[in-house]
């Protein structure tokens, strides 16, 4: 997770990169921040030997705290851009089910229009790792009402094995991150379903 001193509300951005910074590795940022402030981080790590600091840019929604820093990404780095929905005619459109290659890893594109109708979930079953963006994940009582597709969403994310969620907002969720998601399938499934 990068740290992004931004003086506006943003997300968090998390910069993938391979285990040994080997040339064939997808140097991918998940999300870019409402601003560019993240570049002074991204300029402190080490992305490999004659690499390019960032390869690809993933983004889990098009709201600004999530996008709004793509602009100075992609005049820095000109990395490949990907979305559900097209930002811009520069992006690369992601589908559910596809697997994309973030760092020397394959995550699986999982549509998840639960917070908006372009969210995305992306899943690596190797690293049993899922980045979230800004579906919620933890709801901790019954109430309000929810969408059928969330509830298929939230089955479907029960269904895999996970050991982090690396969510849009705070910290990761690293302890009992599946019990957390089965226990929000609960929640809303003893909340109003339309």
């Amino acid at each position: 997770m990068l740290n992004n001193y931004s003086p506006v509300y943003t997300c968090n951005v998390y910069l993938v990169l391979g285990t040994w910074s080997t040339l064939e590795d997808v140097n991918t940022l998940v999300d870019t921040g409402s601003d560019g402030s993240l570049l002074a981080e991204v300029e402190k790590i080490y992305t490999g030997v004659g690499k390019n600091g960032v390869d690809r840019v993933i983004l889990t929604h098009s709201h600004f705290d999530h996008a709004g820093g793509l602009p100075t990404i992609v005049q820095k780095y000109r990395p490949e851009v990907y979305s559900f929905a097209q930002i811009n005619m520069n992006d690369k459109p992601l589908s559910d089910g596809q697997l994309i290659r973030l760092g020397d890893g394959d995550f699986e594109v999982i549509h998840a229009p639960a917070h908006s109708h372009d969210s995305i979930c992306l899943y690596c079953v190797k690293e049993r790792v899922l980045f979230s963006g800004d579906t919620p994940l933890n709801i901790r009582s019954p109430g309000g009402s929810y969408a059928r597709s969330f509830v298929d969403l939230l089955e479907r994310l029960s269904r895999l094995e996970i050991d982090v969620i690396y969510s849009g907002h705070g910290e990761p969720a690293r302890k009992r991150p599946a019990e957390m998601i089965r226990n929000t399938l609960i929640n809303v499934k003893k909340s109003s379903v339309t």
